[in-house]
């Protein structure tokens, strides 16, 4: 799928200012995936909810996402929620119903998600116990 131009100015914003504000707040909610060329480890500022030993979460722009293109190559995770650290596995749905979902998900950054996505893309995370 070929990436929107409206999906290249969201990237640009979240790569060069959003994202590396967010990074430094210590209650940001942050998905550690491993780049799937580098190696390295990626952090990524989300929103999202822990249920249980579970975390929901919706990519707005499905597997054009960065992260998710990680999630593919390798599907072991770590989540920073409320400053705590679960590792887990990441699994993409793309037949769960992401505006549905977006509704059980934290109002701001359904909102946001909802209002600059293209492609959404429900991704549970099953924690480690």
């Amino acid at each position: 799928m070929a990436v929107s131009r409206r999906q290249r100015v969201v990237n640009k914003v979240q790569k060069y200012v959003a994202n590396p504000l967010m990074r430094n707040i210590p209650i940001q909610t942050l998905l550690e995936t491993i780049g799937r060329s580098s190696g390295t480890a990626r952090r990524t500022p989300i929103g999202g909810r822990k249920v249980g030993e579970e975390f929901w979460l919706v990519s707005e722009f499905g597997t054009n996402s960065q992260y998710v293109k990680n999630i593919e190559a390798n599907p072991m995770v770590r989540v920073r929620v409320r400053g705590r650290w679960h590792t887990g596995t990441a699994h993409l749905l793309p037949d769960d119903d992401a505006r549905a979902r977006l509704r059980s998900l934290p109002r701001l950054n359904s909102a946001a998600v909802k209002t600059v996505g293209t492609d959404l893309l429900t991704i549970r995370v099953d924690l480690d116990p």
